[in-house]
């Protein structure tokens, strides 16, 4: 119950940071913004999240996901319903509003997903909470545009507030911690953040964000507008490559579970990733089928991986505090998630397609050597003693 409790949350998070992109010409109209500038809107969302993601995770350990994930999600919810009765200014308020609230639910519901599961059963349940993100995504980007278009922007805002304020009640009446769980006292949180194993994971992990959100704003406009495949195949492409990432996320994550420790899986998805952005960089003026034939794959690759590196952040913290230590490494995650489209973006038009891909298989080789030096095993972590 837990579990599903709280990959609901983490795919209605996902609905509104991933989501609100689909109705982004909508949100033009309705605001009457230029394209930088509804840039600037949707990336409020992301700026809130990454100021409160540390604080979000170590009230986790502190107070419990249930209330933390409660607050959070009301918050959440006002911000929404905020942002669909005023002008751009109020709403791009509001979005900062949403991230910081909705933060919430990045440290909180995988600390719960951590504490009630064993270790040779972690990585598999992770993976399922991971693979909300995608499909909260997905659905929000089929229903968001609809709703935009036949009530207007304010109706998608209030839709999205109504479900986030939902979720809230039903982490409030069904989220429980365990009878062996154990909260942090309040100190020693600087500790988690001057850790030296987790900074190095948490750095690697926002390396592989590069070639995953890389693929994520360039893999339609690669295959459209420098190729010239129609923007319905291309799209549907990008569909494809999105469900087979998510599913690679269940069984990496299996996969870890049947390992002495987590990073090996990491290492080698590192490694692939790597090779695999570098071979469409060689492929950048190959014959269409062939592009897409090493494209897909690799774009599948790179989605792969976030549950894994999320469970080993996990299980690197000290007793009590696995909520501060995955809010560090998702703060990592989301500013380069942040940074990564324009940056890959600007080099693909004022450099190349090939160099931007090249971008993408060079952070993975940075995650791999941030990754060679020994973490401690995963059977004498703290957490797990």
């Amino acid at each position: 119950m837990v579990l599903a409790v709280g990959a609901l949350a983490q795919g209605t998070n996902a609905a509104v940071f991933l989501g609100l992109p689909a109705i982004s010409p909508q949100l033009r109209d309705h605001f009457g913004l230029s394209l930088p500038r509804v840039g600037l809107l949707l990336g409020a969302v992301n700026l809130g999240t990454m100021l409160t993601l540390v604080p979000w995770g170590a009230a986790a350990d502190r107070r419990g996901e249930r209330l933390v994930m409660t607050v959070g999600g009301v918050g959440a919810a006002l911000c929404l319903a905020s942002a669909a009765f005023d002008g751009a200014v109020v709403a791009g308020l509001a979005l900062v509003g949403v991230g910081m609230f909705g933060a919430s639910v990045n440290a909180a519901s995988g600390r719960a997903v951590l504490t009630w599961f064993p270790p040779d059963r972690r990585g598999l349940a992770m993976g399922l909470r991971q693979t909300a993100t995608p499909l909260g995504a997905a659905l929000a980007a089929v229903v968001l545009p609809v709703l935009a278009v036949g009530a207007g922007v304010p109706a998608a805002f209030l839709a999205l507030a109504g479900f986030t304020g939902f979720v809230a009640l039903a982490v409030a009446a069904l989220v429980r911690e365990p009878p062996w769980n154990v909260r942090s006292t309040g100190r020693g949180h600087g500790l988690v953040l001057g850790d030296r194993a987790l900074i190095r994971l948490s750095a690697a992990s926002g390396l592989l964000v590069v070639p995953q959100f890389t693929a994520a704003a360039l893999m339609v406009e690669l295959l459209h507008e420098h190729r010239g495949v129609a923007v319905g195949v291309a799209a549907g492409l990008f569909a494809a490559a999105q469900v087979a990432g998510g599913l690679g996320r269940l069984a990496v994550g299996a996969w870890s579970d049947r390992t002495p420790t987590r990073i090996g899986p990491l290492k080698l998805i590192s490694v692939l990733v790597a090779v695999g952005f570098a071979l469409c960089a060689a492929l950048d003026r190959a014959p269409v089928p062939v592009l897409v034939a090493a494209l897909l794959p690799t774009a599948a690759l790179a989605l792969c991986w976030n549950g894994v590196a999320i469970t080993a952040a996990g299980e690197l913290a000290p007793t009590g505090r696995t909520g501060t230590a995955l809010g560090m490494q998702n703060t990592a995650n989301y500013l380069a998630a942040t940074v990564t489209p324009p940056l890959a973006g600007w080099v693909a038009v004022t450099i190349g397609w090939s160099w931007a891909l090249l971008l993408a298989a060079a952070a993975a080789v940075g995650a791999r050597l941030l990754l060679t030096v020994p973490f401690a095993p995963r059977e004498l972590a703290p957490e797990l003693a």
